[in-house]
């Protein structure tokens, strides 16, 4: 009961910046979203005025359990069926487009001698479903926070980036082609609801296809979460100490986490119509507030200080990321449709 009670004070601050962040995008920056305002009001708060040591019980409970919570309801809100919609041109453009942003992500922060956390979750935030799949990619790694609050803040910020220009460049690149500029945004993007807000700002048509072209992306979730988990553990267990290697093999089993599995359960059943649609819509809504609230608490512990000490090579990290994803989606577009 007193460890509950410790966790109060944090998790209410980040559930109430959570809501105010719905309400401010709701009246003022839709295109934004709540999750994305979340995530930065959180920094301002916890870098300026909320730095008590009474809070991060709570705001780590909210970021690593809400996220986790978070990623297994997104089960139920997708099925294996829209893989049949998008055909063998957007499956084979998919598994390349993540594929490639994987392997530059690591490679690049390797070159750039970051820390084995930090460009593996930037590699399957911006290759699956942003902050959803850093959440799920994280625990696996044995991510630090420090490393999950780094790549979350980029990850969003390069998300609100694309979600802006990608409408721009799918335009010039392929004139009212609604299909082509809905699989450069789906294909893309980061979050869910930035690739449905960029696609909005084009027209309903390009939504539909940008959604189906997520849902893939999300589903793929189950293999990067397991494939970063072996890469982690091979890593590990070239270290010589006994004692590591036999905490490591205690670990096997835990390979693919319980909220992964979850996720791939939910979206079999929900592929074979078991739940009812009100089911789904369910999930949905609480899936995105679990996320909200989590990012919040993500800011709030955010220490801006280690962001700036590596600001530059973030920049170039974050900056060549991007153009790599969008120039090698416009390449595969263009081989494949």
């Amino acid at each position: 009961m007193d460890n509950i009670t410790k966790k109060i004070p944090g998790f209410a601050l980040s559930l109430a910046i959570a809501i105010a962040s719905y309400y401010i995008a709701k009246l003022w920056l839709p295109m934004l979203g709540g999750a994305t305002i979340a995530l930065f009001v959180g920094i301002v708060l916890g870098n300026t005025w909320l730095q008590q040591p009474v809070l991060a019980a709570g705001t780590k409970f909210s970021e690593k359990k809400l996220l986790e919570y978070s990623v297994m309801l997104l089960g139920a809100t997708i099925t294996f069926q829209s893989i049949q919609q998008i055909g063998w041109h957007g499956v084979l453009f998919t598994v390349l487009q993540m594929s490639c942003t994987i392997g530059f992500a690591i490679w690049f922060g390797r070159r750039l001698q970051f820390s084995e956390g930090t460009y593996l979750l930037m590699a399957g935030g911006n290759a699956v479903c942003g902050s959803s799949a850093i959440g799920a990619i994280a625990p696996v790694i044995d991510a630090d926070n420090e490393d999950t609050g780094i790549a979350i803040t980029l990850v969003n910020l390069m998300g609100t980036i694309l979600m802006l220009l990608l409408p721009v460049i799918g335009t010039l690149m392929w004139g009212h082609n609604n299909e082509l500029r809905g699989v450069l945004i789906g294909g893309t993007v980061q979050s869910v609801g930035q690739v449905v807000a960029s696609a909005t700002m084009i027209n309903q048509g390009t939504v539909v296809t940008a959604t189906l072209f997520k849902i893939l992306r999300i589903i793929c979730l189950v293999f990067v979460v397991s494939g970063f988990g072996y890469l982690h553990q091979k890593k590990q267990s070239k270290v010589s100490d006994t004692k590591l290697s036999e905490q490591l093999l205690a670990k096997k089993s835990s390979l693919v986490p319980w909220y992964v599995i979850g996720f791939l359960l939910f979206c079999v059943l929900n592929s074979l119509r078991v739940f009812p649609s009100q089911f789904g819509t369910l999930c949905h809504f609480l899936s995105t507030w679990c996320e909200t609230t989590a990012l919040a608490a993500i800011g709030l512990r955010l220490n801006l200080k280690a962001l700036f000490s590596q600001g530059k090579r973030l920049l170039a990290y974050a900056g060549g990321l991007v153009t790599v994803q969008v120039v090698l989606a416009i390449l595969l577009i263009t081989l494949l449709f």
